[in-house]
This record gives C-alpha cells, sequence and structure tokens, in this order.
C-alpha cells in the first residue's frame, strides 16, 4: 500500500474503476517517480464528473491519466475520442502537445499509449509488460470469444471483474499500490480481490438472466432492456445469446439512473459507426465501436428517444453496406 507524507506535492487522477485505468496509473507513478514527483494521494475519478471536470482546480503538480483532457494537468495522457469537452481544449492541446501531453485516439488502451512512449524507460519489464497487454486487450474488447470475456479466468479478468462490486477509492489506491511492486497473479489472489471477483461472477450470472428476458433482434441490432438492481449487466451479454448481431445497445435501469450502452460486435470484423461521438451529443462519451451516457431517472422519455435514434443511425448504415454490397 502507498503511503504518504506531508512534504509530498503531486497528485494523480486516475479513471476508475477501469482496468486500463489502473494500469495506466501504475506506470505513471512509477515514471514520474523517478523524475522525482512525490505523490501525496490518488484521486479517482470517472465521467459523471464531465460536466465539472474543468471548473476543478488540480494541485499546482498533477497528472491525469486515461481521463479527459485538463489544461491545468502537468502531465496528461488518454486516448478516448471524446477526450476534449470543447474546441478550445483541442486547441489548447495542440498548443502545448509533447513532452508529457501524450493522445492517440488510434491507441486501443491508455496503458499501450505509455508503454509506447516511456516503454524504454521501463526496460522491458515482463511484469508490466504483461499488464499492458491485458489492459490493451480488455479496454479494446479484444477477447478471443464471449466466453473468455464473460468467464475467463486470467488474472487480470479476474481483477477488471472485481471492479464491479466495492470499487471505492479505497480499492483504487489498494490496486494501485499493490501492483507498483507486485504481479498480476499475486494481486489478484489476494482476499480484497478474490472476495469481489466471487461477488461479481454471482451478480453477472443474474445480469445474464435478465437480459435474457428482453433481449431481441432488430434489423440485425441486439437490443434489450434490464434492471441493474442487485445484479451486474455485463455489456458482453448480447453477444452470448445472439452471437451474430452486428451491434447491442441496452437500456439498463438503476435506483438513481438510466444507463445507455452501444456496442459494435467484436468478433463481427466490420466499420462502425462511431458510436462514443454519437453519445457525446447527449453528455456521454466513448471509442469509435463502444459508447454509454447516464441519464437521471426523470428523463427515461428521453432515453427511449436516444435509443430510437441510434437504432435509426444503425439501420441506416446497414442499408448503404447492402447497396454498396449489391444485397438487395
Amino acid at each position: 500500500m502507498l503511503s504518504w507524507s506531508k512534504n509530498k506535492d503531486a497528485v494523480l487522477y486516475v479513471h476508475f474503476p477501469c482496468f486500463d485505468g489502473i494500469v495506466s496509473a501504475v506506470l505513471t507513478l512509477l515514471f514520474l517517480e523517478h523524475e522525482d514527483w512525490k505523490f501525496k494521494s490518488i484521486e479517482p475519478v470517472n465521467y459523471a464528473l464531465r460536466n465539472e471536470w474543468l471548473h476543478r482546480r488540480l494541485a499546482p503538480k498533477s497528472a491525469v491519466v486515461d481521463f479527459l483532457y485538463h489544461p491545468e494537468a502537468v502531465f496528461w495522457a488518454d486516448h478516448h475520442q471524446t477526450s476534449f469537452i470543447n474546441q478550445q481544449l483541442w486547441a489548447d492541446y495542440q498548443s502545448r502537445s509533447g513532452g508529457w501531453r501524450v493522445y492517440d485516439n488510434d491507441s486501443g488502451s491508455c496503458a499501450l499509449l505509455l508503454w509506447r512512449k516511456f516503454g524504454g524507460f521501463f526496460a522491458a519489464d515482463s511484469r508490466l509488460e504483461e499488464m499492458v497487454k491485458w489492459a490493451d486487450k480488455i479496454d479494446s474488447a479484444r477477447y478471443d470469444s464471449v466466453d473468455e470475456a464473460l468467464f475467463g479466468d486470467h488474472p487480470a479478468l479476474v481483477m477488471s471483474s472485481s471492479l464491479a462490486v466495492e470499487a471505492d477509492d479505497q480499492y483504487c489506491r489498494f490496486l494501485i499500490g499493490k501492483l507498483r511492486t507486485q504481479s498480476l497473479h499475486t494481486v489478484a489472489t489476494s482476499k480484497e480481490v478474490q472476495s469481489r471477483f466471487m461477488q461479481a461472477r454471482a451478480l453477472t450470472d443474474l445480469g445474464m438472466q435478465r437480459v435474457q428476458e428482453t433481449i431481441h433482434l432488430e434489423n440485425s441490432v441486439a437490443v434489450f432492456e434490464a434492471e441493474e438492481k442487485g445484479a451486474l449487466i455485463n455489456r458482453y451479454v448480447p453477444y452470448y445469446y445472439h452471437p451474430n448481431a452486428r451491434y447491442s445497445i441496452g437500456l439498463v435501469r438503476s435506483e438513481k439512473a438510466i444507463k445507455i450502452t452501444a456496442m459494435r460486435n467484436p468478433w463481427l470484423h466490420f466499420e462502425s459507426i462511431n458510436l462514443g461521438a454519437f453519445m457525446k451529443k447527449f453528455s456521454g462519451g466513448g471509442h469509435q465501436r463502444v459508447g454509454s451516457l447516464v441519464l437521471p431517472l426523470e428523463r427515461e422519455k428521453e432515453s427511449q428517444g436516444i435509443v430510437e435514434e441510434l437504432l435509426t443511425e444503425l439501420h441506416a448504415q446497414a442499408k448503404k453496406e447492402n447497396v454498396r454490397a449489391g444485397v438487395q
């Protein structure tokens, strides 16, 4: 576990709960500590902060990884297509890019981006290299199969699954602190990870049952609605039931919000519409192949309209592809 002393002044802001964010944070800590940064805290952040992110004053010596661009960050690295909240921030980044501001939206993960940029510093450390490989596989949805995505038992998958249960700030700091010096296998077998993983596996099984009750195909798009209360809804579940669906769209209700998720089938090969950009129109975000949006419960009617609008775009894309292919 990391310990912080009063004479340390740096702060690391990391996207959490996210396995890529965790690995990116480990790489960043190790690199910046070598550059004589002394960290006083790690601050988990997530996209619920999007609307207030620019109003937050960062620590004078701050690093932000796998998250939205902030002009006050001394060190910043990200790979999301929705990293810049507005055009002014994009212009600010361009005017100061290079050095310790690292961005590439073609990178499958932030961890791989950092490894390519600063990998020479780590001297091909096999322990870290394994973390980066799995962070990239998980964040870019390059699983070998839907079974691996849902039921895989590699330590990285165990740890990633554990992030769905009791993933509070303390757990974030625990994982980063341990992974600075220990292997994925060692940390994944700890009681803190295992207890959460076992809960996550049971809740995922229940979530699969709930998805199965409503999931259906609409012109090659697997659509479902599910209550999240007391269960976990894994984004890969639709392809367990409909392996040939091109896309999935889920409307998941919790006690406080409604989440819309959309994903291109990672086991089919075709050019996806930009799902992250679609969700950004409604203050969501994501990648080209994965997008999500969280709305308060009072906007439930709006959520249905967003799903219909996305379905319309996906169906229009399919028609264009059929015309190009000569399919009537």
